[in-house]
C-alpha cells in the first residue's frame, strides 16, 4: 500500500482543530498536491490559531509585527511546477516522508475576510491552506506580474478541483 500524506492538524485557540477545519485543510493540502504531481508522501504541519498567536510568530520568525491571515515556512527551496522527486534526496530516511513545511492559520482572520469578501468560512480556511501548500511547493506572489498571475492560476484551479468556488 502507497504510504499516505500526514498532515497533523493542530490548534492554538479552542476549538479551532475541530472535525470539520481539519477535515477541510486535509482536502485542500492533498487536492494541491496531487494537482502539482507531487507523488511523495509528504508531511505538513498545520496550527490553527489567533490574531494573537499568528502575530507573535510573525513577530519571532519574521520580525514583523502585526497579525497576518496565514504564514508559510517552507522546508526547502523548490521550483514551482517542478514536483520534487525521490531522486532530489528530500525525504526522511526515518518516516520516508518529505517535510514540505508548515503553515499558520488565523482563524479570526478566516472570519474577518470571509465577512469582508462576501463567501463563507468554510470556502477562506480552504482557499488560504491551498495558498499556504503552494508556497510550501515555491510559489510565491512576490510580484504584480507573471509570478502572482501563476500562482493565482494554480490556486483557482485547486479550488475548483475541491468544488469551491465564490459563494
Amino acid at each position: 500500500m502507497a504510504k499516505r500524506h500526514y498532515i497533523p492538524v493542530t490548534a492554538g485557540v479552542p476549538g479551532a482543530a475541530n472535525e470539520k477545519n481539519c477535515a477541510l485543510v486535509r482536502k485542500a493540502i492533498r487536492t494541491v498536491l496531487a494537482l502539482e504531481g507531487v507523488g511523495l508522501p509528504c508531511e505538513v504541519d498545520v496550527l490553527l490559531t489567533n490574531d494573537a498567536g499568528i502575530h507573535q510568530i510573525n513577530l519571532d520568525m519574521r520580525e514583523v509585527d502585526r497579525p497576518t491571515d496565514v504564514l508559510s515556512f517552507p522546508q526547502f527551496e523548490l521550483v514551482p511546477g517542478q514536483p520534487p522527486a525521490e531522486a532530489d534526496g528530500l525525504t526522511d530516511p526515518a518516516t520516508g516522508l518529505l517535510p514540505l513545511g508548515d503553515m499558520v492559520i488565523s482563524m479570526e482572520r478566516v472570519k474577518a475576510q470571509a465577512l469582508e469578501y462576501g463567501h463563507s468560512n468554510r470556502r477562506e480556511l480552504a482557499y488560504l491552506a491551498v495558498h499556504s501548500t503552494l508556497h510550501l511547493l515555491g510559489y510565491d506572489h512576490l510580484d504584480e506580474g507573471p509570478m502572482k498571475a501563476r500562482m493565482r492560476a494554480r490556486e483557482d484551479a485547486a479550488m475548483e478541483a475541491l468544488g469551491i468556488g465564490r459563494d
